[in-house]
């Protein structure tokens, strides 16, 4: 399969390749992984170990790879017309089925949607389209946006502002002006004496405070992923969002819900929102509209933004050069035709999503699991020292990165998970089997139980 050796191969990387999200030099002298073909759920690297692919990529490929029909359906778009801008009162046929596929599965209020390259390119999109919605309105001074700490929104400069991550606030002076955040509704971290309904709702009524502090005439909207994924599958209390969506439409905010990850049935609903019970205004995609195998974003744009942009706006400057791009486009179709034929959002719902809440339940039995969490086929599992502390345990100290011993584990046993602090996280792909869970899950016990073996040996629990 390979024309190099896997250290050709790293050698050229570490020559030429810039990742992301790594510290280069580090990188260079450890090596990359190599990863040269996958089938179903699981990747072959290019010393031909076979590993179980437990994060879909990177939260995307829904599917499954190797799915014949996204492939024909990309390779018939290439002969046709490979490519066309959008540009210049200009549509394509894919864009245009697409538009009218994606007003069809997602929430009513939904009928028009803005196509972007990515996630981050939708962001961006979101803080361009919800200043000048209200710049339309007469109320220019409805600037800010309000996010959550410890939020991913993208690495885009707005993107990153809107995320509340420090560690990409402290690079490239961020967050941008007119981005401030609230809380997250992580009950472990944060959640103090209350409980879980009573920490949700005093976390949601942070945005109330927030509105106050700054005044309503100044507040444009309020953004937020149904659940936390890249800071670490936080599944928010039952009575946060309900009450999140209260204040917004008390106070005339308008409400995002970023679904890059949790949309096209990660959830078991098409998109997160229907899973918490809210209606928002926007709704941001990426990742599973084509499950990762071509790069496409966008912005679901409800009516009540979307007939002020379209009856009263004029010419809207804001737009890329693949904005609606027909091979990404073709692809997505497919994807989501094949999602709908195996039913695979009833499955996350009804099979496969109870099944890997059931199995998860068990492995809060570990020495080392404070919390087990789970929402359709997303997953967390909290590291702990000490199980007897509050909310679950008390932490591992931050320097020791047991998270990253543990992932450690977990690549050298042929499994995908990935650490977010020491939250251990899944989101495998949505055509998983139980049978395949039930593999996955030996792995999971078995790299938890060399972890626990290297906190005993190094005197790590004292």
């Amino acid at each position: 399969m390979s024309t190099r050796t896997t250290q050709q191969w790293q050698a050229a990387d570490a020559a030429h390749f810039l990742h992301p999200f790594t510290d280069f030099q580090s990188l260079a002298k450890r090596g990359s992984r190599v990863i040269e073909r996958a089938s179903d759920i699981y990747l072959w690297d290019t010393d031909g170990k076979k590993i179980l692919d437990a994060m879909s990529g990177l939260w995307c490929v829904n599917v499954g790879y190797g799915q014949r029909a996204l492939i024909d359906a990309a390779t018939r778009q290439l002969e046709t017309l490979p490519f066309y801008n959008a540009f210049f009162q200009t549509a394509t046929p894919p864009a245009i089925e697409l538009a009218e596929l994606l007003a069809e599965v997602t929430p009513p209020q939904f009928q028009h949607v803005f196509f972007s390259g990515s996630g981050s390119e939708g962001n961006d999109t979101v803080v361009r389209m919800v200043r000048r919605y209200w710049d339309i309105l007469g109320q220019p001074e409805r600037q800010v946006i309000v996010s959550r700490h410890n939020a991913y929104h993208g690495s885009t400069m707005a993107g990153a502002s809107l995320g509340g991550m420090a560690g990409m606030h402290a690079q490239g002076g961020l967050p941008i002006p007119g981005i401030v955040h609230i809380d997250q509704p992580y009950w472990f971290e944060n959640g103090a004496d209350l409980s879980r309904d009573e920490f949700g709702l005093a976390c949601a009524r942070q945005l109330e405070a927030k509105i106050l502090e700054l005044g309503a005439d100044k507040v444009a909207a309020f953004i937020g992923e149904p659940i936390q994924g890249a800071g670490g599958v936080i599944v928010p209390p039952a009575t946060y969002w309900p009450e999140i969506q209260r204040i917004c439409d008390q106070y005339g905010v308008l409400l995002v819900s970023d679904e890059v990850i949790t949309g096209f049935g990660r959830t078991g609903r098409w998109f997160g929102c229907e899973t918490m019970g809210t209606k928002p205004d926007l709704l941001t995609f990426a990742k599973g509209v084509t499950s990762g195998y071509i790069p496409l974003g966008g912005v679901m744009v409800g009516e009540r933004v979307a007939r002020v942009l379209i009856e009263r706006g004029g010419e809207f400057n804001h737009g890329y050069t693949y904005s609606g791009h027909p091979v990404a486009c073709a692809v997505a179709l497919a994807n989501i035709r094949l999602v709908r034929e195996q039913n695979l959002v009833e499955r996350v719902r009804t099979d496969v999503g109870p099944y890997l809440a059931e199995a998860y339940a068990q492995l809060a039995e570990h020495p080392l699991v404070g919390e087990a969490q789970t929402c359709g086929l997303m997953g967390a599992l909290l590291l702990v020292k000490d199980k007897s502390g509050p909310r679950g345990g008390a932490p591992f100290p931050g320097e020791l990165e047991l998270g990253m011993v543990c992932r450690g584990h977990c690549f050298r046993e042929g499994l995908i998970m990935r650490a977010v602090g020491d939250r251990m996280i899944i989101a495998p792909p949505l055509i998983i089997t139980r049978a395949q869970i039930d593999e996955m899950l030996v792995l999971i016990r078995r790299c938890l139980d060399l972890t626990l073996a290297d906190v005993r040996k190094n005197g790590w629990d004292h």
